[in-house]
């Protein structure tokens, strides 16, 4: 889609991506160790729930998506920024459930770092890759170019791919991708799990819910999870401990070795609620291995994004209703490490793929 710019440079003509279109190899930026996407026009298309039905569409923007202030938006639905069913609406439009909702903004994706998608294996319809820590596997909430799935794209033309399993941003390893939805659908498989996991997407992780025997007690809200440790080696302080996650839970290998007393030892989110009473000497902190026996959703988590930059930059053009402008990065929590969790294998009936342990798998 082409329209005009709205504002000063208004005779310049802008070009809307949308999810169709794929990532370019010239669309990211490297600094530093660090890869950035190079800030572009972005066409973001939903469909009204029933839950906004009635609220002005600057009032649905404004609770529903907090990340800018109202004053942005009132100012983009003047601008013809958002639009509803394809047309121009005042800000007094009241929405209806199941509109087309569309918001045309500058998008500003999260950087991660530049390390390369290393690809291990390759058929026919199947690809195997190890994934770098940061980078999340597939488009989701801010990433969309900068991700396993855009990356392989744009720098090794593989599309379209589907990932059969899941690895959180912070971790890294073994991945597998199939190259149709058919053959995806084939490697996954009902799970069969005997313990409990809830997780709460307001706080972002996951508890263990221990079963206490007493009656009358309230419905469980967690779901079943199981996951086998054995410790390979140790150096007195640290070990380094094969994970073989049964179920596919999210967080679920961070949140039972949390509970065990031996957190991963340098992941943040877990360690603060560390449970300190069952340490056992020589495995008071841990590295881990994920190694998967069926095809499953191991959910392990997330890693380290750097900080935005904050200097004007000439690399992409400055739009002025964007809220992260002139800075390359957008503003967000980027303090994070690459987790010591590391997906080294999957296996099933008849196949088995792996990837090289990392570098920090040695206690030496």
């Amino acid at each position: 889609m082409k329209r005009k710019r709205d504002g000063p440079e208004e005779n310049m003509e802008i070009v809307w991506q949308t999810p169709a279109n794929p990532p370019q190899r010239q669309d990211y930026i490297f600094r530093d160790g660090i890869r950035y996407v190079r800030p572009y026009y972005f066409e973001f298309i939903s469909h009204a729930k029933n839950r906004w039905a009635g609220k002005t569409i600057v009032d649905l923007f404004a609770d529903e998506f907090k990340g800018r202030p109202r004053d942005y938006y009132v100012s983009a639905v003047k601008a013809g920024r958002i639009q509803v069913d394809g047309k121009i609406v005042p800000v007094s439009y009241v929405v209806q459930p199941s509109q087309k909702i569309s918001h045309f903004l500058h998008r500003h994706e999260p950087p991660v770092m530049a390390r390369d998608v290393k690809i291990l294996h390759t058929e026919p319809d199947v690809v195997t890759v190890c994934k770098p820590a940061s980078v999340p596997v597939h488009p989701c909430g801010q990433y969309r170019k900068n991700t396993v799935v855009g990356i392989l794209q744009a720098e090794h033309d593989l599309a379209p791919i589907f990932p059969i399993h899941r690895l959180d941003r912070l971790v890294s390893g073994l991945l597998i991708l199939a190259r149709s939805a058919s053959k995806a659908d084939s490697f996954r498989q009902q799970q069969v799990a005997n313990a409990k996991v809830n997780y709460n997407a307001r706080e972002g992780k996951s508890t263990v819910e221990v079963e206490n025997g007493s009656n009358g007690k309230s419905p469980s809200k967690g779901k079943d999870a199981c996951t086998k440790f054995t410790r390979i080696s140790t150096n007195g302080a640290q070990s380094i401990v094969l994970c073989e996650p049964i179920t596919g839970r999210t967080h679920q290998i961070r949140v039972h070795l949390q509970f065990l007393g031996h957190p991963i030892a340098n992941d943040m989110l877990y360690l603060s609620e560390c449970i300190t009473h069952r340490s056992v000497e020589g495995l008071s902190a841990d590295r881990a291995a994920a190694k998967s026996t069926v095809p499953i959703k191991p959910s392990h988590s997330e890693v380290h994004v750097p900080h935005s930059t904050d200097e004007p930059n000439e690399d992409f053009n400055i739009d002025p209703m964007c809220t992260n402008c002139p800075n390359l990065a957008p503003l967000y929590d980027g303090d994070e490490e690459g987790l010591w969790l590391h997906c080294i294998r999957y296996s099933g009936p008849g196949w088995t793929y792996e990837c090289p342990y990392p570098e920090w798998a040695s206690l030496s």
